[in-house]
């Protein structure tokens, strides 16, 4: 959890107005959350503009670099941008308390406002679900069209036992 402090934004001796920060995200940031990521060689630069009110703190995080994907047709390694941009309006209150979207309420007495886990999410929502390199050949995606389940649009025949019950529901 101490690594995770390198990504507090500190507020409390600030004056009210806009202020920058900036972090350079890489593979260690990611192996701080106990999950498996889908990419690699991350190289990541994020802004966090911070828009201090005297009541609520404005944070803006956009997320600027690539990661290493796997292709899912041909499973060769490719560069992917990155590019993400999120909003969040901080408000203070009595606990911490995430359940709303776009509104994190802390408490009064807190000094910083930690952004990893806001920067964590931002990077791994901009990732596809399919990923699929742009070096794929014509070859390669005509091989997979060829090997795909194709869709059956012929309509299903009618059981004959339930036509005459249709016949029933249309009299009335």
């Amino acid at each position: 959890m101490d690594k995770l402090r390198n990504y507090d934004v500190s507020f409390s001796g600030l004056k009210t107005g806009k202020h920058e920060f900036r972090f350079e995200i890489d593979k260690e940031f990611f192996q701080l959350f106990d999950t498996e990521q889908e990419f690699t060689n991350p190289r990541i630069s994020v802004d966090v503009l911070l828009d201090k009110h005297s009541t609520f703190l404005e944070f803006e995080i956009k997320v600027n670099g690539t990661v290493e994907l796997v292709c899912d047709i041909t499973t060769d390694n490719f560069d992917y941008p990155i590019e993400n941009e999120i909003k969040v309006l901080v408000k203070f209150g009595e606990e911490y308390d995430d359940s709303e979207e776009d509104v994190i309420t802390i408490p009064s007495n807190d000094h910083a406002f930690n952004v990893a886990q806001l920067i964590y999410e931002n990077v791994a929502l901009s990732i596809p679900m399919k990923k699929i390199s742009p070096n794929v050949s014509d070859e390669d995606l005509a091989i997979l069209e060829k090997f795909s389940p194709k869709e059956n649009e012929e309509e299903p025949e009618s059981d004959p036992r339930w036509d005459a019950l249709k016949n029933l529901k249309n009299k009335n």
